[in-house]
């Protein structure tokens, strides 16, 4: 099943992926902006990412999506912004992804199907 989790180290999703891969020792990683840019300062040192050359979010995201198996996108309401680039990446990089609508009180069963399915190693998890 899953043998690592990675995200672009942004506050919300991509932390609490990242928080809880850590909590059941399963390994983590992903790549950040420049200067370990987040929209809350910088990303914490706990958080073992590669910093990127490059200050941009999307330049971040892509090489999250072409560097994983696949992506889940843990999101409330229509996609936009990073998010809706996200998926955009996963379809250029014809990576299997997810989305997952919080607010429709999602089941697990259709996620851990989906994880063995496409037989994820690498997860990326955006939201």
């Amino acid at each position: 099943m899953i043998e690592r989790i990675v995200s672009g180290g942004q506050t919300g999703v991509d932390r609490a992926g990242l928080d809880a891969a850590m909590e059941a020792d399963i390994p983590t990683g992903g790549f950040c902006p420049k200067g370990r840019k987040a929209e809350d300062g910088m990303i914490p040192e706990c958080y073992p990412l590669v910093e990127l050359s490059s200050p941009s979010y999307t330049v971040r995201t892509e090489r999250n999506v072409a560097h994983s198996d696949a992506t889940l996108i843990l999101n409330k309401g229509s996609l936009s912004g990073g998010t809706a680039k996200t998926c955009d990446y996963a379809v250029k990089h014809a990576k299997p992804h997810m989305v997952i609508q919080l607010d429709l009180n999602p089941s697990a069963d259709n996620l851990i199907s989906w994880l063995k399915e496409n037989d994820i190693k690498t997860l990326n998890i955006a939201g």
